[in-house]
This record gives C-alpha cells, structure tokens and sequence, in this order.
C-alpha cells in the first residue's frame, strides 16, 4: 500500500507533462456527475439535457455546454490541474481524441437496465472506448497506442441512475431483487467492466463514490423526514462493496492502480455544516422548484418551465435538484489534488497500488 498523499494526481497523472513524447491521457466513464455534453447528441427525454439556460451561466464557457452545473465539473478540474486541455465528449465531432475522451452520459448506468434508451449505458461507452483504441492504432501504431492505453487515467463516476430510477424508482425491480442482492448485480457488471479495460491494457484508476444519494434535494423532497435514507443505505452499500472489489483486484492483477475518493463523507459534512466551508445553503438547490427546490425543472422540460433561481450559486452546495455547484467539484477535485493533511481527513480518501507479482 502506498502512502495517502496526492491521491489522483501524484498516482494517476505522475507522468503529465514529463516530456512531449510521453503523456498521459484522460479517459472518463459516467453519467451526468461528470457528462460534457454527450446527451447533447442523442435523442433522451429533456431532464437528461443540461445544454440550455440557466446551466453553464456563470460564463466560464461561452454558451452552456450539456455539462449538470453552473459551470465546470470536477473532470474539468481534474484535467487543468494535470496540464491538460479540456477532455471533450465523445460524440462531439470536432472532438480530438489526442488528449482523451470523456463517454459520460446523463441517466447513463452501469446496468443496461437503467433508463434504458434514454442515455449511453457503461456497456455502450465501453464500445466507444474500443472505437477511440482503433484510432489511436491508426493514429500512432500498435506499440505506440498500446503505451499510452496503458499510461492513462480511467476515471469512473457511475451509479446514482441504477438505484435512483433503476431500482428506487422501479417497484418490478424492487420485487425482483432484495437490496443487497441488487447491489450485488451492479457492482458484478462494473467488476466484468474493469476486467475488460484491465484487458486492453488499462492500469490507472480513478473512481467517485456515489454520494449520499438521500440527501439530493429532489430526495429530500419526498421524504417527511430530511434526507431519503433508503437511498443513503443503497449508496453506502455500494461504496462499501467498490473498496472490497478495488483490494481485491489489487491482489490479482499486476501494476492494477487505483485511487477511491470518499465523496459520500466529504459532501454529506457540506451538506451538514454548509458555513464550515464557504456556503451558505446545505439544502435547498439554487436553481428548482417546490420544496428544497427539488422538483428537477430548472428549465429542463416542458411541463413546468418556472422555476426559481438563486442570486448566488458559490453559496449553495447544490446547483439543481439532482447535482451539485461548479465551486463543490472545485473543492473537491482541489481535495484530491492536495490528498488528505491530517488523520481526520485520511477516512475520506483510499489509494491503492498493487506490487503483488505472479
């Protein structure tokens, strides 16, 4: 086990900007946590669309994006602090491929299953990820393409979509599977879905957890009682069953890296104690409707098109009713950019390098 230092950039971008010749490169599986527009490109229902006003207004990009913030998500951040550009999506077709490809799609989930249709499921982004290695092949040659899949950060942030809407929101499925034994499917589908990048020589992880699922504004919503736990239960079960899979793929496959954030603890404290880090509003969204403002409107479909938007969205912790604010992912991604300082701080983060040999 390597030390807690540094966590994603130290581990997963060590060799940025070490010599023009040899870069690392970004590669990002998802959904809408960290989604640059994708869903742009493909025919979904409006609440899985983010490229119109108020999304994107604090004006770091000319015009809003498709990306679930005000403006930048923490990939966004992750790349500029490794001295790369901007990873486009991949369905952009101006898209250069040279620097990476973010897949992520809003709605998307690591079960086929989930939202079926209406987003690019983590199966269907893992066969973008094939097109991409055809192209570096074509672009480089074999041996060159295989060193840079093999030097690049693969970084997953997926989920949410599965056991809000994949099986919260669906009473068939609910019938079907207990709890646990749900979990157990999604987190068997991401397994089969490292061993199959691991496969194509992919070495570097980097991996979100899900947040506290109960406490999203549109969660908070249908609950009498504050945060859905529930949700909270399903999302601790799956961060707890990721860590076991992560050590133990660490044991089985050679020079298998991989860097966990604990964002469920890290957000559930702004969420909790919002004016010990800069906010002022744990709860409520800046841009929604109804209670909490946790009806997903803000602009996003066509049966209410009111809604209300705060004057400051750097005070709030959530930016609509199912995402964040572009100062949350800043905050975090700067977190794991310094890794953890005290002993307190080390419960939040994990980081794991494999030295096992066969």
């Amino acid at each position: 086990m390597t030390s807690f230092v540094n966590l994603v950039l130290v581990l997963c971008f060590s060799s940025i900007g070490v010599s023009a010749e040899k870069k690392s490169v970004f590669f990002i599986f998802g959904d809408s946590t960290v989604d640059p527009g994708n869903n742009n490109y493909i025919e979904t229902i409006p609440e899985n669309q983010a490229n119109h006003k108020p999304y994107g207004q604090n004006g770091f990009f000319k015009d809003p994006t498709g990306r679930f913030s005000d403006g930048r998500i923490i990939v966004d951040f992750l790349a500029e602090y490794g001295k790369l550009p901007i990873i486009p999506p991949y369905l952009d077709p101006s898209a250069d491929y040279s620097y990476g490809v973010n897949f992520a799609s809003a709605g998307a989930g690591i079960l086929s299953t989930t939202n079926e249709g209406q987003a690019i499921d983590l199966k269907t982004q893992l066969k973008y990820f094939e097109e991409v290695e055809k192209w570096l092949r074509e672009k480089l040659g074999s041996s060159e393409a295989e060193e840079v899949i093999s030097n690049a950060v693969y970084f997953i942030s997926m989920g949410s979509n599965d056991y809000l809407g994949g099986y919260l929101g669906n009473p068939k499925m609910q019938e079907l599977h207990l709890p646990e034994e749900y979990v157990g499917m999604v987190i068997g589908n991401l397994t089969s879905a490292l061993q199959e990048l691991y496969g194509k020589g992919a070495r570097k992880f980097g991996f979100l957890s899900l947040s506290p699922l109960g406490c999203l504004p549109i969660l908070r919503a249908m609950s009498p009682k504050g945060c859905f736990e529930e949700a909270n239960s399903l999302a601790l079960a799956h961060n707890n069953a990721l860590k076991n899979v992560l050590t133990n793929l660490g044991y089985l496959f050679k020079d298998f890296k991989y860097c966990y954030s604990n964002f469920y603890n890290w957000l559930q404290q702004r969420i909790i104690y919002p004016s010990n880090y800069g906010f002022k509003e744990g709860v409520n969204a800046c841009c929604g409707s109804g209670p909490y403002g946790g009806v997903y409107t803000c602009g996003g479909t066509k049966k209410v098109t009111t809604y209300e938007l705060c004057d400051n969205a750097n005070e709030h912790v959530w930016w609509d009713s199912f995402h964040p604010t572009e100062r949350i992912h800043e905050q975090f991604a700067k977190a794991l950019r310094m890794g953890p300082r005290t002993l307190r701080e080390r419960i939040l983060f994990e980081i794991s390098s494999s030295t096992r040999r066969r």
